[in-house]
């Protein structure tokens, strides 16, 4: 047989399981590019629906505005609010970070697999994840993932 070209051939590509539940990552294409998320639940073998890698994601649309000692109750109230979304995404629009979002029960609960399909479902899943979201940064938890994203 001829010689290999390259003196170390490439072992075979592994499929790495990186992104688990729980872990935060960024959406980079549609209209949440640039938004963080939290894997809710992955599919790494695909679907009957989405015949591919994907994940559920939670994550926030519009993040809380900055908030200073002077402003009034009411002020902080509505500039601490949060608009997540629940989406499937595929795992080539995802960029996974080295944080991790303790994703507890309630969160979990809230939503459902079904949530793909139906809109209605869809709503009232966002309304749950918006609750927990909220008071998750109004403890002052997981900092970064409620800061907006420069770059």
């Amino acid at each position: 047989p001829p010689p290999s070209p390259h003196p170390f051939p490439t072992p075979p590509v592994t499929n790495m399981k990186f992104l688990k539940t729980s872990k935060v990552v960024i959406v980079l294409h549609g209209r949440y590019a640039g938004k963080k998320a939290v894997i809710l639940q992955n599919y790494d073998q695909g679907t009957s629906d989405h015949p591919y890698g994907h994940a559920l994601v939670a994550g926030v649309a519009r993040y809380p505005l900055k908030v200073t000692g002077a402003m009034s109750k009411k002020r902080v109230a509505k500039r601490s609010k949060v608009k997540p979304f629940v989406k499937v995404v595929n795992y080539n629009h995802l960029m996974p970070t080295r944080y991790a979002f303790d994703v507890d029960e309630a969160l979990k609960k809230s939503v459902p697999q079904e949530v793909v399909k139906d809109t209605a479902k869809r709503e009232e899943s966002r309304k749950g994840v918006k609750k927990i979201f909220e008071e998750r940064y109004n403890a002052g938890k997981n900092k970064w993932f409620f800061s907006k994203l420069r770059f």
